[in-house]
Protein backbone atom coordinates (compact mmCIF):
# COMPACT_ATOMS: atom_id res chain seq x y z
CA UNK A 1 0.00 0.00 0.00
CA UNK A 2 1.26 3.46 -0.87
CA UNK A 3 0.95 6.61 1.21
CA UNK A 4 0.89 8.80 -1.91
CA UNK A 5 -2.52 10.58 -1.82
CA UNK A 6 -2.44 10.99 -5.58
CA UNK A 7 -2.60 7.24 -6.18
CA UNK A 8 -4.40 5.85 -3.11
CA UNK A 9 -8.02 4.93 -3.87
CA UNK A 10 -10.58 6.20 -1.37
CA UNK A 11 -12.95 3.46 -0.20
CA UNK A 12 -16.62 4.48 -0.45
CA UNK A 13 -17.13 3.62 3.24
CA UNK A 14 -14.80 6.47 4.21
CA UNK A 15 -17.00 9.02 2.48
CA UNK A 16 -19.96 10.63 4.26
CA UNK A 17 -21.38 12.42 1.22
CA UNK A 18 -20.94 12.93 -2.50
CA UNK A 19 -17.43 13.34 -3.86
CA UNK A 20 -16.21 16.10 -6.15
CA UNK A 21 -13.82 15.33 -8.97
CA UNK A 22 -11.85 18.45 -9.89
CA UNK A 23 -10.48 18.52 -13.44
CA UNK A 24 -8.07 21.21 -14.57
CA UNK A 25 -8.22 21.87 -18.31
CA UNK A 26 -5.53 20.69 -20.70
CA UNK A 27 -2.51 22.70 -21.77
CA UNK A 28 -2.78 26.02 -23.61
CA UNK A 29 -0.04 28.17 -25.11
CA UNK A 30 -0.13 30.49 -22.09
CA UNK A 31 -0.23 27.78 -19.44
CA UNK A 32 2.86 26.24 -21.03
CA UNK A 33 4.61 29.62 -20.96
CA UNK A 34 3.58 30.39 -17.39
CA UNK A 35 1.41 33.36 -18.38
CA UNK A 36 -1.50 34.29 -16.16
CA UNK A 37 -4.56 33.27 -18.17
CA UNK A 38 -7.73 34.57 -16.60
CA UNK A 39 -10.52 35.67 -18.89
CA UNK A 40 -8.56 35.44 -22.18
CA UNK A 41 -10.41 32.65 -23.98
CA UNK A 42 -7.55 30.59 -25.38
CA UNK A 43 -8.08 27.20 -27.06
CA UNK A 44 -6.30 24.04 -26.05
CA UNK A 45 -2.96 23.29 -27.68
CA UNK A 46 -2.72 19.98 -29.60
CA UNK A 47 -1.03 18.47 -26.53
CA UNK A 48 -3.86 19.80 -24.40
CA UNK A 49 -6.41 18.09 -26.62
CA UNK A 50 -4.59 14.77 -26.25
CA UNK A 51 -4.50 15.28 -22.49
CA UNK A 52 -8.22 15.97 -22.42
CA UNK A 53 -8.98 12.81 -24.40
CA UNK A 54 -6.88 10.78 -21.96
CA UNK A 55 -8.87 12.28 -19.09
CA UNK A 56 -11.98 10.53 -20.37
CA UNK A 57 -10.62 7.05 -19.66
CA UNK A 58 -9.17 8.14 -16.34
CA UNK A 59 -12.47 9.64 -15.20
CA UNK A 60 -14.38 6.52 -16.25
CA UNK A 61 -11.99 4.49 -14.10
CA UNK A 62 -12.80 6.53 -10.99
CA UNK A 63 -16.04 4.64 -10.42
CA UNK A 64 -17.97 7.80 -9.62
CA UNK A 65 -21.66 8.27 -10.46
CA UNK A 66 -22.10 11.90 -11.44
CA UNK A 67 -25.28 13.63 -10.37
CA UNK A 68 -23.97 16.83 -11.99
CA UNK A 69 -21.17 17.87 -14.32
CA UNK A 70 -20.16 21.52 -14.04
CA UNK A 71 -17.84 23.49 -16.28
CA UNK A 72 -16.34 26.94 -16.50
CA UNK A 73 -17.71 29.06 -19.36
CA UNK A 74 -14.22 29.47 -20.83
CA UNK A 75 -13.41 27.49 -23.97
CA UNK A 76 -10.38 25.64 -22.61
CA UNK A 77 -12.44 24.08 -19.80
CA UNK A 78 -15.50 23.39 -21.96
CA UNK A 79 -13.32 21.77 -24.63
CA UNK A 80 -11.61 19.60 -22.02
CA UNK A 81 -15.02 18.50 -20.79
CA UNK A 82 -16.13 17.71 -24.35
CA UNK A 83 -13.02 15.74 -25.25
CA UNK A 84 -13.33 13.81 -22.00
CA UNK A 85 -16.78 12.74 -23.18
CA UNK A 86 -18.90 14.55 -20.59
CA UNK A 87 -20.18 17.63 -22.43
CA UNK A 88 -23.68 16.28 -23.09
CA UNK A 89 -24.67 16.71 -19.44
CA UNK A 90 -22.43 19.65 -18.58
CA UNK A 91 -23.84 22.77 -16.94
CA UNK A 92 -21.93 26.02 -17.52
CA UNK A 93 -21.34 27.84 -14.23
CA UNK A 94 -20.02 31.39 -14.53
CA UNK A 95 -18.53 31.23 -11.01
CA UNK A 96 -16.06 28.60 -12.28
CA UNK A 97 -14.24 31.10 -14.52
CA UNK A 98 -10.57 31.56 -13.70
CA UNK A 99 -9.24 34.26 -11.37
CA UNK A 100 -9.55 37.65 -13.06
CA UNK A 101 -5.95 38.86 -13.27
CA UNK A 102 -6.91 42.34 -14.44
CA UNK A 103 -3.83 44.36 -15.35
CA UNK A 104 -1.66 41.27 -15.00
CA UNK A 105 -3.49 39.21 -17.62
CA UNK A 106 -1.03 37.49 -19.96
CA UNK A 107 2.04 38.32 -17.87
CA UNK A 108 4.38 35.88 -16.19
CA UNK A 109 5.19 36.14 -12.50
CA UNK A 110 8.70 37.36 -13.36
CA UNK A 111 7.31 40.11 -15.61
CA UNK A 112 4.90 41.25 -12.90
CA UNK A 113 7.67 41.35 -10.31
CA UNK A 114 9.76 43.55 -12.57
CA UNK A 115 7.00 46.16 -12.15
CA UNK A 116 6.06 45.24 -8.58
CA UNK A 117 8.90 43.58 -6.62
CA UNK A 118 7.75 40.98 -4.13
CA UNK A 119 4.27 40.69 -5.63
CA UNK A 120 2.33 37.63 -4.49
CA UNK A 121 -0.98 36.74 -6.13
CA UNK A 122 -2.45 35.18 -3.02
CA UNK A 123 -1.64 38.13 -0.77
CA UNK A 124 -1.83 41.08 -3.16
CA UNK A 125 -4.34 40.10 -5.82
CA UNK A 126 -4.50 41.96 -9.13
CA UNK A 127 -5.19 45.63 -9.92
CA UNK A 128 -8.37 45.95 -11.99
CA UNK A 129 -8.98 42.27 -11.27
CA UNK A 130 -9.78 40.03 -8.31
CA UNK A 131 -8.38 39.53 -4.83
CA UNK A 132 -8.27 36.08 -3.24
CA UNK A 133 -11.40 36.90 -1.22
CA UNK A 134 -13.31 37.64 -4.45
CA UNK A 135 -12.39 34.25 -5.88
CA UNK A 136 -13.28 32.56 -2.57
CA UNK A 137 -16.78 34.02 -2.68
CA UNK A 138 -17.32 32.48 -6.09
CA UNK A 139 -15.85 29.17 -4.92
CA UNK A 140 -18.20 29.09 -1.92
CA UNK A 141 -21.20 29.49 -4.22
CA UNK A 142 -19.97 26.55 -6.30
CA UNK A 143 -19.49 24.48 -3.15
CA UNK A 144 -23.06 25.21 -2.09
CA UNK A 145 -24.28 23.98 -5.48
CA UNK A 146 -22.10 20.87 -5.29
CA UNK A 147 -23.25 19.98 -1.78
CA UNK A 148 -26.88 20.28 -2.85
CA UNK A 149 -26.36 17.65 -5.58
CA UNK A 150 -27.61 14.14 -4.95
CA UNK A 151 -24.37 12.30 -5.64
CA UNK A 152 -20.90 12.83 -7.05
CA UNK A 153 -20.04 15.91 -9.10
CA UNK A 154 -17.36 16.59 -11.74
CA UNK A 155 -15.99 20.14 -12.03
CA UNK A 156 -14.00 21.27 -15.08
CA UNK A 157 -12.20 24.54 -14.44
CA UNK A 158 -8.84 26.26 -13.93
CA UNK A 159 -5.72 26.05 -11.82
CA UNK A 160 -6.08 28.97 -9.43
CA UNK A 161 -9.87 28.75 -9.15
CA UNK A 162 -9.70 25.04 -8.28
CA UNK A 163 -6.96 25.64 -5.72
CA UNK A 164 -9.15 28.22 -3.99
CA UNK A 165 -12.15 25.90 -4.20
CA UNK A 166 -10.21 23.10 -2.48
CA UNK A 167 -9.13 25.46 0.30
CA UNK A 168 -12.69 26.62 0.85
CA UNK A 169 -13.96 23.02 0.79
CA UNK A 170 -11.95 22.20 3.93
CA UNK A 171 -12.83 25.50 5.61
CA UNK A 172 -9.38 27.04 5.16
CA UNK A 173 -8.55 30.56 3.97
CA UNK A 174 -8.17 30.82 0.19
CA UNK A 175 -4.44 31.41 0.67
CA UNK A 176 -4.05 27.68 1.36
CA UNK A 177 -4.35 27.36 -2.41
CA UNK A 178 -0.82 28.74 -2.71
CA UNK A 179 0.39 25.39 -1.32
CA UNK A 180 -1.76 23.26 -3.62
CA UNK A 181 0.15 23.04 -6.90
CA UNK A 182 -2.09 21.89 -9.75
CA UNK A 183 -0.87 21.05 -13.24
CA UNK A 184 -2.82 21.01 -16.52
CA UNK A 185 -5.06 17.98 -17.12
CA UNK A 186 -4.71 16.76 -13.54
CA UNK A 187 -7.39 15.15 -11.39
CA UNK A 188 -8.12 15.88 -7.75
CA UNK A 189 -10.80 14.49 -5.47
CA UNK A 190 -12.67 16.20 -2.67
CA UNK A 191 -14.97 14.45 -0.25
CA UNK A 192 -15.25 13.53 3.39
CA UNK A 193 -13.26 11.59 5.95
CA UNK A 194 -16.08 10.43 8.18
CA UNK A 195 -17.93 13.72 8.68
CA UNK A 196 -15.05 16.11 7.98
CA UNK A 197 -14.61 17.71 4.55
CA UNK A 198 -11.29 16.54 3.16
CA UNK A 199 -8.97 16.59 0.16
CA UNK A 200 -8.87 12.91 -0.74
CA UNK A 201 -6.41 13.11 -3.62
CA UNK A 202 -4.56 15.99 -5.28
CA UNK A 203 -2.86 16.77 -8.61
CA UNK A 204 -2.99 13.19 -9.89
CA UNK A 205 -1.37 12.80 -13.32
CA UNK A 206 -3.18 10.98 -16.12
CA UNK A 207 -1.39 8.63 -18.48
CA UNK A 208 -1.71 9.79 -22.10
Amino acid sequence: MTDDPRSSPIPPAAVAGGRVLLVRHGETAWSRAGRHTGRTDLPLEPEGRLQAEALGSAIAGEGLVFAEILTSPLARARETCRLAGLAARAIVVDDLAEWDYGAYEGKTRAEIREQRPGWDLWRDGCPDGEQSADVARRAERVIAQVRAADGDVAVFAHGHLLRVLAACWVGAPPQLGARLVLGPARLSLLGYDRDAAAILRWNAPVAS
